[in-house]
Order: C-alpha cells, then structure tokens, then sequence
C-alpha cells in the first residue's frame, strides 16, 4: 500500500506525457530553407496557403473538366510566378554604400551610417534591413530596420549607434536586405556588401603623476626640461619676448614698466630649455599573458605614451610585430590591433630589436629585466606567488609589479569601462616604485 501510494504522489512531468509536442527543427532543412531564400524565394504562409488553393483548383478541374476552374488555377499559378520571381529583382537594384567610421574609445558609442541606393526605376516597399555587427564590437549582434518606401532613382539613409565592449579593429562585410513585395507571397533576401573598417582604440587614463615616466634614463642621463608646471612657478629667468595679456596667464610673469608704456598688460615669456630625452614604449606581445592582464597592459601602455608626451619627451611605441611607431594615430591604431603572440620571446630577440634608448618594457616575465637598455624601467604583471625571480638578474633597470587582474574584475572593465575606468592599474601607475 505504501508504495501505491507513493507512485501516485508522483506526478508525470509535462515531457514525459508528451514527448513529441515539442519537436527539434531539422537543422539541415533550415539549412536549405536560408540557401533558397538567398538564392530564389521562400513561400511565405499566405504563400504556401496560395499555392495548395491553385493546386486544389486544378485538380478539382481536371476532375470535373470545368474551364472557370481551369481560368482560377491557371491565374493562380501565374500569380505564383510573379510573386516568386519580383522580389529577387527588385532586390537586385539596391546599392548600399557604408559611409567611413570614425575611430572611437572603450564604452563610447559609434556612429554607423548606411545609404541604400534604389537605381531602378520603380519604387521599392516594405524592406527590412539587418546588419550583422562583428563578433566582439557591441552585446548586440545585428541592427534592424523596416523601410517602407524607397522612390525610384533616390536613396534611403539609415544610422544608428553601437556601444563598444572591447578594443580591437572590427570588419564590417555586408548587409541584408529582404522583402516579399510586391504581392507578399515569397520572400527573398539578398547580401549586400558593405565592408568597412572600425577601429575602437584603448582606453587612456589620465595620470596625474608618473614617477616611473619622471625620472626614466636620470640615472645615465640627468636632464633638465621645463613643462607648463614648472613654467608657471617661475618668476625669474632669461625673458624671451613679451605679449599681451592672456586670461590665466600669472600675474607674476606680467611686466609692469612695459605695460604702463603701452596701456595695456604685457607678460614675460621665459626662455625654457627642453632636453629632449628620448624613450620608447615597449610591449610585449609574447605568449604567456592572460587576456585580462594583457589588456591592462594595452591600457598602460596607451596611458604611459601619452603621459610621457605630455612631459614633452620624445616618445614612441615599440611592439615585435611593427618595430617603432610614431605618431598619436598609427599608436593608437597599433595597440588597438595587438594580440598575444603565439610564441615566446628569446634574451637575443629583445637584445637585437629593441630601440638603444631607455624603454618602459610591459611585459609578463621577468627574464628579460636584466637585459633592458641602461636607464629603463619595467613593469611587470606577476602574482606575489611568483615575486623571487624579479629582484635576482635585474641591476641595470627599475620597475613596478602588478598583481594580473582577476577575472571578475576583468569582466567588470569590459562590461562597464567608464565607472571602473581601470582604477587601481592607475593608482599603481602613480605611485613610486
């Protein structure tokens, strides 16, 4: 008795009463429904619904011989015809041309505009369009848009906005388009291309101080330059020429003798001497990083190059695959097209390629630190775990260690870039080593 009881607590599950009301699509049937549809049509349900009417008055009159039934299937079938064969001509007079894409940052949001041309002589209806973003731009995979009339011999414009999940350059190839006009009986789609290139460049972070960049190559080489901080605390030295007055100029700088001369205020300009300390970025790309550390390496990287620009040195970036590369946009383009390597870096290799100037070498091991051009620093991306090997070999250089990302936080970066903006990379970045 205990076990019939049992049995009946137990209901059946919906599956096991059913097995079969929820059946799997054949995959290789939606194959062939997708390549008919680009390559011909598709009936549509109105379609299909059409079509087994038209069959069921024909037979019905070559049954009965009747030739108003005769007259409705054979302007039935015809109707088919035209259905089946308009939407793959009129789809073959649509042009759509991309227009260029300008380069944006990690989190901002990019500007897509698209022109579909209509060079045909008739209008053209009831058009749905989708373009396939590439894989890692946005969350959103594709964009879609219904365009219920193009006129003949004009154009449509279509744009929207994506937001970016990571660096990288994206390849945009061609878009669809698809339309069952002009009787809605079929459907045919039909790629256009449309290839254009995104380029979503690293996010840079603004270093308030960079102690690793100030005193890079003091050691070998003490310099003496002058930024704009060190510019407005002046108050005396050699004066260059003298200018009008210009808001937020220091009152301090102005000459009083000459401003009373010509009734208005005239302000100093100091001869300033510039060193011009070269040094070189350089990444390394070798196999051995994590995705999430070398992702913070971009970002310094980026941070560091425009940091040490900004105390008017004369930077540039150094990566195996390119060799040195100057100029804001060919950097920024360089590390937004970077990946990790697929093999690993030898003493000679560093030795041989990079520049013999002081370098900031970003890199994952710690074998090659001795090896730097006298004067460099490092950063190195190595868990407390591993920190022995660091101090040994390396007398020539300095640098900072930090600890690789963990991989929530990575997915917090990615996800929303502009709240975490890379906090503690930045605040290592700022500190002393």
């Amino acid at each position: 008795m205990a076990n019939k009881n049992s049995d009946r607590q137990k209901p059946r599950s919906r599956s096991q009463l059913n097995p079969k009301k929820n059946p799997k699509k054949n995959p290789k049937l939606k194959q062939f429904s997708q390549w008919l549809e680009r390559r011909f049509a598709t009936p549509e349900f109105i379609g299909g619904m059409y079509a087994a009417l038209a069959l069921f008055f024909f037979l019905a009159a070559t049954n009965t011989l009747a030739g108003w039934l005769y007259v409705i299937s054979g302007v039935s079938f015809a109707l088919l015809i035209v259905g089946a064969v308009m939407p793959k001509r009129l789809l073959g007079e649509l042009v759509v041309v991309r227009s260029p894409i300008d380069p944006v940052s990690v989190g901002d949001d990019i500007w897509i505009d698209l022109t579909i041309q209509n060079s045909g002589r008739t209008e053209k209806r009831l058009l749905e369009m989708r373009d396939l973003l590439p894989d890692g731009l946005s969350p959103i995979l594709q964009q879609e848009s219904v365009i219920e009339v193009i006129p003949p011999l004009q154009e449509y414009r279509w744009n929207y906005e994506a937001k970016t999940a990571k660096r990288g350059v994206f390849l945009f190839r061609s878009t669809e388009i698809a339309t069952s006009s002009p009787l809605g009986l079929f459907r045919s789609r039909r790629d256009c291309p449309a290839g254009q290139k995104a380029i979503v460049y690293p996010t840079v972070l603004p270093l308030d101080s960079c102690p690793l960049i100030e005193q890079l190559g003091a050691d070998t080489n003490p310099r003496q330059y002058s930024d704009q901080n060190n510019y407005n605390n002046a108050t005396e030295g050699l004066t260059k020429t003298l200018r009008p007055y210009r808001w937020g100029d220091p009152t301090r700088l102005i000459h009083w003798r000459t401003s009373a001369k010509f009734g208005e205020l005239r302000v100093r300009e100091l001869e300033v001497t510039i060193g011009g300390q070269e040094v070189a970025i350089a990444l390394d790309s070798s196999k051995g990083w994590t995705s999430a550390a070398f992702e913070e390496a971009v970002v310094a990287a980026a941070s560091l190059y425009f940091y040490a620009q900004k105390s008017q040195l004369s930077v540039r970036l150094w990566t195996e695959e390119t060799g040195v590369i100057v100029g804001d946009r060919a950097v920024l383009e360089t590390l937004a097209a970077i990946q990790i390597g697929d093999r690993a870096v030898s003493e000679t290799q560093v030795l041989k390629d990079l520049p013999d100037i002081p370098v900031v070498w970003l890199t994952h091991s710690p074998d090659h630190l001795a090896y730097l051009p006298l004067g460099s620093r490092w950063v190195l991306w190595q868990s407390v775990a591993n920190m022995p090997k660091v101090n040994e070999p390396n007398q020539r250089s300095l640098g900072l260690v930090i600890e690789p990302i963990s991989h929530d936080d990575a997915n917090l970066n990615e996800l929303n870039p502009e709240q975490n903006a890379y906090s503690s990379l930045r605040s290592q970045l700022q500190s002393y080593f």
